[in-house]
């Protein structure tokens, strides 16, 4: 089974953290979110985002807090 597209709007459902549908195109436009795919060049492209790809950017912002001994 390959990896599951999501859009933006189903990244913005199911990934609140990410923020909303322009919270992430933000984020394109700054490159510092996750890796994305568009069609074509240009605004004419539509833009996708690999589930697993979402998960490792998440995963590499995960900060992991010291021990408080």
């Amino acid at each position: 089974m390959g990896d599951e597209f999501l859009s933006p709007k189903q990244v913005a459902d199911e990934y609140p953290l990410l923020g909303t549908v322009a919270a992430l195109a933000e984020r394109r436009w700054r490159g510092d979110g996750p890796t994305y795919i568009k069609t074509a060049e240009g605004r004419s492209g539509r833009v996708f985002y690999r589930r697993t790809e979402i998960e490792k950017w998440l995963d590499s912002a995960t900060v992991t807090p010291r021990s408080a001994a």
